[in-house]
C-alpha cells in the first residue's frame, strides 16, 4: 500500500501514521508470503506425473480422484475454521503455524489448474487479479463510505457460493460453474473493499496490544489471501484457456 494512500487524514498524527504503515505491512507481507508459499508449491507440483502418481489411480472407468486428493482439497476448510475460531485462544506462532499449514494445502490443491489451464493463460489471469484486487483494495481504504452492510450481504452470498461450489465439486456442470464463476468474482472484489475497510479501523485502534494487533494482521493477511486466490480462480475459470 502507498504511504500516500495510509497517511490519509483520519491518522491524525505522526506516531499513528507509523502504526498504519506498520500494520498494513504486517498484513501484506503475510499475505505475500502465503502467495509465495502456495504459488511455488503450485508451480513444482503441478505436473502430470505428480497428479497421476499421488491424486489420482486409474480404474476401468478412467482416472478416479484418490483419498489424498479429497483430503487436500477438503482439509483447508478445517484449517481455515480452526485458524478463525482459535485467533484469541492460540499464541502467535502457533497461528501462523496453521496459517501456513493453509498456504501449503491450498498449493497443492491449486496444482491442478497446470493441469488444465496455459502457464500464459494462468499468468495473465493472475496479473488481471493482482490489479483488480488492487484498485479494490484502495476503494476499501479511501472510500468515506460505511461497507459493513454491504459486507453482511457479501458474506451471505459467498456462503452461497461455498454450497454451490461444493455441491457442483460432485456434479460437474460447466454451466453452473461459469455462474458460480460470474459471481464469485462480484463478491470476492467487493468483499475485498469491505476487508481493507475494517482493517483500517483496527489499524486506527491504539487501545489494542501489540499481541492483538500481530494477531489481527496475520488474520487480515490470511482473509486478503483467500480473497485474491478465490478471485483468481473465478477469472481463470471464466478466462482461461488450454492454448
Amino acid at each position: 500500500m502507498n504511504n500516500q494512500i495510509i497517511d490519509d487524514y483520519s491518522f491524525d498524527t505522526a506516531a499513528k501514521q507509523a502504526a498504519a504503515r506498520q500494520f498494513f505491512a504486517k498484513v501484506y507481507g503475510f499475505m505475500f508470503f502465503a502467495l509465495i508459499v502456495s504459488g511455488a508449491i503450485a508451480y513444482q507440483y503441478g505436473t502430470e506425473a505428480f497428479y497421476t502418481s499421488y491424486f489420482a489411480h486409474l480404474t476401468p472407468k478412467g482416472y478416479q480422484p484418490t483419498a489424498l486428493f479429497y483430503v487436500v482439497v477438503f482439509s483447508p476448510i478445517g484449517v481455515a475454521l480452526l485458524f478463525q475460531t482459535m485467533i484469541n485462544r492460540l499464541s502467535f506462532p502457533l497461528l501462523f503455524g496453521l496459517f501456513s499449514l493453509y498456504s501449503i494445502l491450498i498449493g497443492f490443491a491449486l496444482s491442478t489448474i497446470f493441469l488444465r489451464y496455459s502457464l500464459g493463460s494462468i499468468a495473465s489471469t493472475f496479473g488481471i487479479t493482482a490489479g483488480t484486487f488492487g484498485v479494490m483494495a484502495i476503494m476499501g481504504y479511501v472510500t468515506k463510505v460505511d461497507l459493513t452492510k454491504l459486507g453482511s450481504i457479501l458474506y451471505m452470498a459467498f456462503i452461497g457460493i461455498f454450497i454451490a461450489s461444493l455441491i457442483n465439486f460432485f456434479l460437474e456442470s460447466q454451466g453452473f460453474q461459469y455462474l458460480i464463476s460470474i459471481l464469485g468474482v462480484i463478491v470476492f472484489t467487493g468483499l475485498t473493499a469491505y476487508h481493507m475497510q475494517q482493517l483500517k479501523k483496527f489499524a486506527h485502534d491504539s487501545e489494542l496490544s501489540d499481541d492483538d494487533k500481530n494477531k489481527l494482521a496475520l488474520l487480515g493477511g490470511f482473509t486478503l489471501y483467500v480473497l485474491f486466490v478465490n478471485l483468481f480462480l473465478s477469472l481463470l475459470r471464466l478466462f482461461g484457456s488450454r492454448d
